[in-house]
Parts: structure tokens; sequence; C-alpha cells
């Protein structure tokens, strides 16, 4: 079905120390800056035994996008772009990101993590314990993005 609409709300909320886009690191990946998650409530019985992981994927709104893109230039080196679902742009449908985060803490609702990448405020939308064994691909491959690009934006994200 073309176009058909699904309802989706938050679980909660993210707090991090960023309020600036352009002061945010561009991935979980290459952070150390730590943040919370505050859990709605109502989904607190949805955390029983989420402390036994490491990590989580996080799957939130880019609630700042400025638009929703089926083109876009990466963030860091963009000369050319991309389809917007061979990137990991915020002007994307539906705004949705993912970012795999260290669980360094559950206190009551409140997750504490590592590795934010969120501007402070963002809608959480869904929490997944991340599985290396489901969610590590060892032969995968990465497309346009080179071992350069990958390193533009580690270096970008630890000057933050």
């Amino acid at each position: 079905m073309s176009g058909a609409e699904y309802p989706c709300r938050a679980i909660g909320i993210a707090r991090t120390p960023f309020s600036d886009p352009a002061a945010t690191p561009i991935q979980a990946a290459f952070s150390t800056a730590r943040g919370t998650v505050e859990v709605y409530p109502e989904f607190r019985d949805g955390l029983a035994a989420l402390a036994e992981f490491s990590h989580i994927i996080l799957i939130y709104r880019f609630h700042r996008a400025a638009g929703e893109e089926l083109s876009e230039r990466a963030l860091i080196d963009g000369a050319e772009p991309h389809g917007i679902f061979a990137t990991r742009h915020f002007n994307r449908p539906n705004r949705l990101g993912i970012s795999v985060v260290k669980i360094v803490g559950i206190d009551g609702t409140t997750l504490t993590v590592e590795g934010a990448d969120l501007l402070d405020g963002t809608p959480v939308l869904d929490i997944k314990p991340y599985i290396p064994a489901f969610d590590c691909i060892p032969n995968a491959t990465s497309g346009w993005v080179t071992p350069q690009h990958v390193g533009r934006i580690r270096n970008q994200s630890a000057s933050i």
C-alpha cells in the first residue's frame, strides 16, 4: 500500500549535552558522550532484563530535521548527492534514526548511555537489544562509504 501511514508514539526522550546540530557527533560509534534516555513510566515493564545487555539500539525521530528528501550530500565531504536510502542523513522520509549505544546504567526508567549522538530532546520511538550474533555482519560491504570517509567522520566526532 503506497503512502500508507502508521501511527507511532514516543516511548521516551533522550537527554544529551547537544543542542546544536553542527556540534553533535555524527555517528554513535565515534562518540564518547554520555546521555540518558528517560523512558516514560507506562513503558517501565519493557525494560525488564535490558540490564543484561551491554549495548542497545535506539530508534528515534530526527525531530529537528529540515525536511524529507530523496537525495542528500553526506554531512562530511559530501561532494555528490546519494539516494537518501544509501545515507544516514537526517532529512529522510519519516525522519527515523538509529544509534547503537553502550548501557552505563539503568535507574528506574532512566537509562544512562555512552556514545550519545542525538540532540537533546530527541523523541525515542523504540529500544532494541544489540545482539552481536544478529547485528554484526562480518563480510558486509560499505558501498560508497570509504575508509577515508569513515576516518573524517571519526575525526569530526572526536573533536566535539
